[in-house]
């Protein structure tokens, strides 16, 4: 049985606490919502059970098909045990459609197919805005080596060869979503999370969308479009 010791550390989204094991932490994933860098804020019931579960089911097909991450299982409904990681402070978003900041700073309507895949890079730093980056900036701030930059986009675009298909078999556009990498020994594996809060999910046929711009956009149905997402990853069996 783990244990659950210290708190070692608050975001937005989860809490993190000590096990009695130094390499080992868990994750408990609150129903806490925050967008606009904190400047609105709010609750989505059951946010943290929908994203816990969908979580695990892809940290659990990302390790089936090569690539390593911090999962180890679901404790219960809403936490998660997990390698205790080195993060690095840069986050990678990968584009596959034009959506969001992309679409504003490009001058690409929304829903608009990328020619190819678009990864970037933000600064994981909340005083700051989470400002983009690039790999001039990266090195400046020593944030990662050039290497490990190049390791980063590899596997993102690997990740993101398994997930497209995934949730095209389920009906889901992949539209765009962040990672966040750390360091266990030497090694770099994923963290963090993948779920509407980190994803843009669209469904295929009518565009709706099922994710967490439902509460940036005040488009109301948020809960509901969580446990939906849920339903496809997970199935519907699986789902209260």
């Amino acid at each position: 049985m783990v244990q659950k010791k210290e708190k070692l550390y608050e975001g937005k989204a989860k809490i993190v606490y000590a096990t009695e094991d130094p390499s080992l932490v868990i994750q408990h994933f609150k129903d806490d919502a925050t967008a606009f860098d904190g400047k609105k804020k709010g609750q989505i019931k059951d946010k943290g059970v929908s994203n816990a579960r969908i979580s695990a089911v892809l940290f659990e097909l990302l390790e089936a098909n090569g690539i390593k991450t911090h999962y180890k299982k679901l404790l219960s409904e809403a936490e998660m045990l997990t390698d205790k990681l080195e993060i690095i402070l840069v986050e990678v978003i990968v584009r596959n459609v034009a959506a969001g900041s992309l679409a504003k700073r490009i001058g690409y309507e929304e829903g608009t197919s990328l020619k190819h895949t678009i990864v970037e890079y933000y600064y994981k730093n909340d005083a700051l805005g989470d400002p983009i980056l690039n790999r001039d900036h990266i090195q400046e701030l020593d944030l990662a080596t050039p290497e490990a930059l190049t390791r980063l986009k590899e596997i993102a675009l690997e990740i993101n060869d398994v997930l497209k298909p995934f949730f095209e078999e389920r009906n889901l556009d992949l539209v765009d979503f962040k990672l966040e990498f750390g360091y266990r020994g030497s090694e770099i594996v994923l963290g963090d999370e993948i779920s509407p809060d980190t994803c843009r999910f669209w469904d295929k046929e009518t565009g709706e969308r099922l994710d967490k711009d439902r509460f940036r956009r005040d488009l109301g149905k948020v809960e509901e479009a969580y446990q939906e997402v849920l339903k496809r990853v997970a199935g519907e069996k699986l789902v209260k």
